[in-house]
């Protein structure tokens, strides 16, 4: 019966889905855009970008972008204050796959942080890139 709905309402289907991946790509912008590894390292190196690496403190000590900053994410409402240094700079959001940097770069957003990055697929996609890291 699914199916057969499906079938015969293909339009309102295909607007539904239209609209749903709309949804996703506009909330996953409020995050800031998502940026390559390569892309990071430019921003690093040609306009001094901030790296932000929400991740927990043992998944940090265990190796990080070079001269990243940390606030893990559960202590990230807390400390927002130390970054108000920064508000002129770039600032990438990183955390262990890609998914919890959206939220920390929507509050960034709205504390008046203007070039607001997510690192896509996080420190994992850092690494599948074969980019440094320190511990």
């Amino acid at each position: 019966m699914f199916l057969e709905f499906i079938l015969e309402q293909y339009i309102l289907v295909a607007a539904l889905l239209f609209s749903v991946f709309l949804l996703f790509k506009h909330e996953s912008r409020k995050g800031g855009a998502a940026i390559s590894p390569q892309q990071l390292a430019s921003l690093v190196n040609q306009e001094n970008a901030v790296v932000l690496d929400i991740r927990e403190g043992k998944d940090f000590r265990a190796g990080h972008i070079t001269e990243s900053l940390h606030i893990p994410l559960n202590e990230f409402q807390s400390r927002l204050s130390e970054l108000n240094d920064y508000k002129q700079k770039p600032i990438v959001v990183v955390c262990k796959m890609g998914q919890s940097s959206g939220t920390v770069g929507k509050q960034l957003r709205a504390a008046g942080f203007e070039q607001v990055f997510k690192l896509s697929g996080g420190i994992s996609e850092w690494q599948a890139s074969s980019m440094p890291l320190v511990k």
